[in-house]
């Protein structure tokens, strides 16, 4: 059984366009684990219904949702590296050299007489393509012979397939995942020689279709006049192989085709093709202008002119271009320098970009565009190159680094675009000179094969590519900009879960560059960001309901760059049993097309619901007691969940007190968050979301924690609890100010902070500012007066006359609750006169509101061994029931 012909749906312009757009189908081997996968992904009508699987590749048969990555070779003995210089952010490690890996084992074969004529010839082996188990296959010329070859990555070895009795120019060649058959493509002869055969019926390509195992019989595919590329299919993991071999041939006469081939084993161990006849094969796209091979998931893109879409690409320009099927050594050379770079990739959090570049039309301009369909926007850039002594290239090139995807002009630019996040300029990194270099790659032969690996076709080598730490620091430290300095911190925060020393090192250039960001907090990015990639992986939407940036919006500008971002109508699929990419994709343009930046969970409601409660409690005007329990029940949770994450002692002194404020919006935060996810994720089941939300707000606390234990380390400070009797050193002012940010960041998210937080802010404060400023703080909000802090300053300081003024100063600004338990403990005239000032104001408060039978448990309980002032108290509570208490009012005002 084979599968469907691939179905497609006749495209009708977007409003408000005109002229005749490509269309982009794609056709690949889906993660599906359903019975119906052939029909998975099939485009609905819809305004842009250009944007659809037309089918699945392959055997009907379900493979589940495993999927085989490619096993590249392990680094080499010293490690790999290719381009080590610390200004470059993107680093290459060798995977793969036909030099080293290859040439010694060539020539080690044969005798002497062989090695020379292969020393001596000019046609060097080259690659011709690389399969997704990650096996390179390659060509080389012998003496008046083509051979092909195999190495394996995983064990380093070499494996000679095929020779052909004749020096023949190979143009594309595959190897099935069983290496029982090998379909190859090749010119029979160059052009010298096919001018002295023009009255020879012989076709200018052949495509043969070879049994391997052993080599057997040989069958012709096709012998036409232009040129053909293969491809085998590969099954999503090994312990579900195909029931057959499926091969693409893809020809220069716009059409793409599907082979499906039966084989069966004779002799035990021979390996031949079951059919006699015609292979049975499909036809998959017809008049196509383009096509693109993703090699790690299986799928095919492709562009048919004659259907109509909303992209801006011009056609005219196109040319005929196959990506990512193998490389034709010449293919270089015949490219029109004109030609358009078209790509597509994706990535397994859904997005899907479509990357255009031309050769400027102007030598000091380069413009590229990237439409991210899983949001429904394009952006088009412009870049004014400053350098012109650097040799022209002809076109931009586009790496797929995952997240990114970075735009490299060798020898001007680098343009890192996080395709997850690309609505803020903000969040792209663009970097010139030494950060932009790549070492080691030619100019123009860079080919993006699959995620994060870049593959030389003119030197014949692949490398990995990834983000180098050091050299992302180091740009985050030395950037000038606000709009470097945040995608920098973006980028490094995206590889703190890889490196466990990044995110220390990121709190170090946070607290030397607090007062250096003037467009955004980088405390509030680093905290918010920080919480987005712990928690997003859990489930699949919760990066949809989850901020990832306190910012809004951003009019800043980058330097040289100009950017205009065009709405494009969303894609709509037809989603059954999907799991994996177009899930996530599906999911995407679900939260596009209502407006996902509505769907992130806002603090605007909490801080409502905060000071509403803060006021009831002023006022006492308490809510029910069943709605506080719960709240303090979920802070409880929290607190209990974050002290078994640290079972060893802090660095930092925090007193474990009871917070009243800090509980309570502990415990809103816990309970609104829960609500809004309860909304958007009703697949989720309810004990999941609790112990989402419980991870998000333990996450909170223990990242501020971690923020001051780094301080701590930074500066040296001591881990013993601070004596309040003694004045602070600059380490200890330098953390009170990092202390005083976090205080600030925290109250503009309106984020919780850890338990004894403010004792110990306060405590610093005590020990590092002058009184009157000391007394600023509090009055402003910035220092928040605690009981522990009170109780601790009473046991410190002494009552000399300095120190009795600060206790003063202190305990008229204590909260009443808190007040009430202090002041007993502070047994001098100046805090008993300040006693009996409050009882009389509470007395004639009472009085003036005319509460006259106040029962006698409501007056006041504080009894201070102190008798004329008890003597005072009775006497104004016996005139308070006569209604007579002008004259006491008097006497104790004086």
């Amino acid at each position: 059984m084979t599968p469907p012909p691939p179905s497609r749906l006749p495209l009708g312009a977007a409003p408000g366009r005109a002229g005749l757009f490509p269309a982009l189908p794609l056709w690949s081997r889906s993660e599906s684990s359903g019975p119906n996968e052939e029909h998975c992904g099939s485009a609905a009508q819809s305004p842009r219904p250009w944007l659809h699987r037309s089918r699945e590749a392959g055997a009907p048969a379900p493979l589940g949702p495993g999927l085989l990555r490619v096993c590249p070779a392990p680094p080499p003995a010293d490690g790999g590296q290719a381009g080590g210089a610390s200004g470059m952010l993107l680093q290459l490690s060798a995977e793969f050299d036909l030099q080293s890996d290859v040439v010694p084992w060539l020539l080690a074969q044969g005798p002497a007489a062989a090695l020379d004529t292969f020393e001596k010839s000019a046609a060097t082996p080259y690659v011709v393509n690389v399969e997704r188990n990650g096996k390179i296959i390659y060509t080389w010329k012998g003496s008046g012979s083509t051979c092909i070859g195999l190495y394996d990555p995983l064990n380093k070895q070499n494996e000679h397939l095929y020779t052909f009795e004749k020096d023949l120019h190979i143009i594309s060649c595959s190897i099935n995942n069983e290496k029982t058959l090998l379909a190859v493509s090749f010119l029979q002869s160059t052009k010298e020689e096919r001018v002295n055969q023009l009255l020879q019926p012989v076709s200018k390509c052949l495509t043969l279709l070879i049994e391997i195992h052993p080599v057997n019989n040989v069958r012709v595919l096709k012998a036409v006049d232009t040129c053909i590329r293969v491809q085998f299919l590969y099954p999503a993991t090994n312990r579900n192989p195909f029931p057959e071999s499926h091969l693409l041939l893809i020809s220069e006469d716009k059409y793409i085709e599907q082979f499906h081939i039966h084989v069966v084993t004779e002799d035990h161990h021979k390996v031949v093709i079951q059919n006699s006849g015609q292979l049975p094969r499909d036809r998959v796209a017809d008049d196509l202008i383009w096509a693109q091979w993703d090699m790690t998931e299986q799928r095919l893109f492709y562009i048919v002119p004659k259907l109509e879409a909303s992209l801006d690409i011009p056609l005219r320009d196109i040319g005929l271009k196959f990506v990512n099927f193998g490389y034709d050594y010449s293919q270089d050379q015949e490219m029109e320098p004109r030609s358009l770079n078209l790509q597509v990739f994706t990535s397994k959090t859904g997005s899907f970009c479509l990357c255009c570049s031309q050769a400027p039309d102007i030598p000091k301009e380069v413009t590229y565009s990237v439409s991210f369909l899983h949001k429904g926007y394009s952006k088009t850039f412009t870049v004014a190159v400053q350098r012109t002594d650097y040799p022209q290239v002809k076109e931009a090139a586009f790496l797929n680094l995952d997240y990114y995807v970075a735009v490299y002009l060798p020898g001007h630019f680098l343009h890192l675009l996080n395709t997850q996040h690309p609505d803020l300029m903000c969040y792209n990194l663009f970097l010139t000179g030494e950060d932009a270099r790549i070492s080691m790659l030619h100019q123009s032969s860079i080919q993006s094969l699959f995620k994060s690996a870049v593959w030389d076709r003119c030197s014949g080598r692949m490398f990995t590519v990834r983000i180098n730490e050091s050299s992302l620091m180091q740009f985050l430290w030395n950037s000038k900009l606000d709009s470097d300095r945040l995608a920098a911190l973006h980028c490094a925060l995206l590889h703190v879960r890889s490196t466990t020393d990044l995110e220390m090192q990121i709190i170090e250039w946070i607290s030397e560059n607090l007062s250096v960001c003037s467009t955004f907090d980088p405390l509030q990015e680093f905290i918010i960001a920080s919480l987005y990639w712990a928690m997003c992986p859990e489930t699949s939407k919760l990066d949809k309901l989850l901020p990832y940036t306190s910012l809004l919006y951003w009019n800043g500008i980058i330097p040289g760059v100009t950017c205009i971002t065009d709405i494009i109508s969303l894609p709509e699929l037809k989603v059954q049993n999907c799991k994996g990419f177009w899930e996530k994709l599906n999911l995407n343009l679900e939260c596009a097309k209502y407006a996902e930046p509505h769907l992130h969970y806002n603090n605007n409601v909490l801080r409502r619901e905060w000071y509403k409660l803060l006021s009831e409690e002023k006022a006492e005007e308490r809510r029910t007691t069943t709605y506080l329990r719960n709240i303090f029940e979920n802070a409880k949770k929290v607190l209990s969940n974050l002290a078994a994450w640290n079972l060893e002692e802090r660095l930092v002194p925090l007193f474990q007190e009871e917070d009243y404020q800090q509980r309570l919006l502990i415990g809103l935060m816990v309970a609104q968050l829960k609500d809004h996810l309860m909304r958007h994720l009703q697949y989720v089941g309810k004990m999941k979301i609790d112990q989402i939300v419980l991870e998000y707000v333990s996450e909170l606390l223990d990242l501020i924690c971690r923020i001051m234990e780094a301080v701590w380390r930074k500066y040296s400070l001591q881990s013993c609890v601070l004596c309040l009797d003694e004045r602070g050193s600059a380490a200890e002012c330098a953390a009170f100010h990092i202390m005083s940010r976090i205080l600030e960041a925290a109250n503009g998210m309106c984020m919780p902070l850890p338990p004894g937080f403010h004792t110990l802010h306060i405590g610093l404060g005590v020990r590092c500012l002058p009184l009157h400023t000391l007394l600023h703080y509090i009055d402003n909000g910035v220092l928040q007066l605690t009981e522990t802090c009170a109780i601790k300053l009473l046991k410190d300081l002494d009552n000399t006359e300095k120190n009795e003024k600060l206790k003063f100063s202190i305990f008229t600004r204590l909260p009443e609750a808190i007040g009430h338990k202090v002041s007993q403990l502070w047994n001098h005239p100046v805090n008993s006169n300040f006693i009996a000032r409050n009882s009389v104001k509470l007395l004639l408060d009472k009085l003036r509101n005319r509460q006259h039978n106040r029962p006698v448990g409501d007056r006041l309980s504080v009894h201070v061994e102190f008798l004329p002032l008890n003597y005072l108290v009775d006497m104004l509570a016996e005139a308070e029931d006569q209604g007579n208490i002008i004259i006491y009012y008097y006497s104790a005002c004086l």
